[in-house]
């Protein structure tokens, strides 16, 4: 889930390579964990999460000098035990070889497909959720039988010092390690040939990743982000459409990958969207500077960014709208309460890059073709959100549009739906995890052919010409015959 780029801080370098090849000896050692001994490990996740639910909540807390209490339990604990229980139910399933169809050339054969860990699988967690967004691939990860080398985000370092003692309690470093540290960690840690890597960031980060994974060919699932669009049919009535895609926008003050990053809104409703929104945020965050429920930025020069975007947008003309009840002064703190901009240009930096804050442009539009061609012009993003009662332009739009994931009439919440595949497409990202999708990311899929005691193959075998072979060939001509183009 896309961050900019922050400052990093100097930290010890660990021994990456001597963690690494400890976990590769103890995969080598048990290259396909039975079913109780992959459960055995999520109940040991598990157990490490519900008997630390305060702690989480209060590292969360530090970090972002104020966190809502229920935005850590909503997008952090909540969402890995759901994900624990997910894979345990259906582990049996998931481990079960496929029996797939075997060929004429090959009978009598069975055919089957095996999916067998990977081995070793480095994390990359960023800093907007560090809990969830280090143990959610963790999770899929330890269902598909690997081993993981986790490396958590430092601005977050309440988090991740917690997740390291937490993990490193509850597994031996041969089951999962937690390094810590700054960007020269990263850097290294990224080069390791890892089985496969799992980067969650900005897409400028994530290129300079993939570069680092291709020199050992470590494949990659990165989890980026972009400009989400929000897009209101005519026909929907803004107040739900300011209530639910408001609630994405406040979440988390907005620094989610998959916040709403703007909305495309009917020209002649703009304006009154803007005053629905306003009027829908206040009474849900009747303050902002004292107000638990509403989170801070994540640094002063996070909140620097954000602030330099608003000025850059009034400059150049656009209109700011801060939803600020009580008038308050924000000085001093890293609160900054939601605003809207009216009137952004493709020149404006707001507009140019991923937002990841409470900052809400609105884009009139004058057709639906022409919301839907907005959207075509800039790259893929990662979600795109969609409200309208009527289902059938609703599958108009997810025929015609492309991105990572899509809801109907909500905002962020398909993130936490299990049985669904989280990931990107082009610059948003590429791969899934969550899901069956996740246990197959992490899983080698790996063909099977098995024969008996009967060789079909003998009797069309070299020197070719012999009856056998050209019966073959008469029975395959006879199927595969040239069709009718229809």
């Amino acid at each position: 889930m896309s961050a900019p780029h922050l400052t990093p801080v100097e930290t010890k370098m660990p021994d990456l390579e001597g963690l690494l090849l400890v976990q590769k000896k103890a995969a080598l050692a048990d290259p396909m964990p039975d079913r109780a001994t992959r459960i055995r490990r999520l109940d040991k996740l598990h157990n490490a999460v519900v008997d630390n639910r305060a702690r989480i909540i209060a590292a969360c807390n530090k970090d972002f000098s104020s966190r809502a209490a229920a935005e850590t339990q909503l997008a952090e604990i909540g969402p890995i035990l759901e994900g624990i229980a997910y894979y345990r139910k259906r582990l049996k399933k998931f481990m079960k070889p496929q029996r797939r169809h075997a060929p004429m050339t090959t009978m009598p054969a069975r055919v089957e497909v095996h999916y067998q860990p990977v081995g070793v699988v480095g994390i990359v967690v960023p800093w907007n959720f560090p809990f969830f967004l280090g143990l959610s691939p963790l999770v899929g990860a330890i269902a598909a039988g690997n081993r993981a080398m986790i490396k958590t985000s430092e601005f977050a370092p309440a988090s991740g010092e917690l997740m390291k003692s937490l993990l490193s309690e509850a597994f031996g470093e041969d089951e999962v390690a937690v390094v810590t540290g700054g960007v020269d960690v990263a850097t290294e840690f990224t080069k390791l040939p890892f089985d496969h890597l799992v980067f969650t960031g900005s897409t400028q980060v994530g290129k300079i990743v993939m570069r680092a994974a291709a020199e050992n060919l470590t494949p990659v699932t990165l989890e980026l982000g972009g400009k989400s669009p929000a897009i209101i049919h005519p026909d929907y009535p803004l107040d739900e459409a300011a209530s639910r895609i408001g609630f994405g926008k406040g979440f988390n003050a907005g620094q989610i990958c998959v916040s709403p990053d703007y909305v495309l809104c009917p020209r002649d409703k703009v304006n009154a969207f803007a005053t629905q929104f306003a009027d829908t945020m206040s009474k849900a965050y009747p303050a902002v500077r004292d107000n638990a429920d509403f989170t801070a930025i994540i640094t002063d020069r996070q909140k620097q960014r954000l602030e330099g975007y608003l000025k850059d947008a009034e400059e150049k003309g656009a209109e700011i709208i801060r939803i600020n009840p009580k008038n308050e002064d924000f000085s001093g703190t890293r609160k900054m309460p939601l605003t809207i901009v009216l009137g952004a240009t493709d020149d404006m930096l707001v507009m140019q890059e991923e937002i990841f804050g409470p900052i809400l442009p609105v884009i009139p539009y004058d057709t639906m073709d022409d919301a839907i061609a907005y959207v075509h012009a800039r790259p893929r993003p990662l979600a795109l959100y969609y409200f309208d009662w009527d289902k059938a332009r609703g599958d108009d739009i997810l025929a015609k549009t492309h991105s990572g994931g899509v809801c109907i009439n909500d905002t962020v919440m398909h993130v936490g739906v299990d049985d669904i595949p989280f990931g990107g497409i082009g610059p948003s990202g590429m791969g899934h995890y969550h899901g069956e999708e996740g246990f197959r990311t992490f899983s080698k899929a790996k063909g099977v052919l098995r024969k008996g005691k009967i060789n079909a193959t003998a009797f069309v075998a070299p020197p070719w010409g012999n009856a056998s072979f050209k019966g073959l060939m008469k029975l395959q001509n006879l199927r595969f015959r040239k069709r009718k183009i229809k």
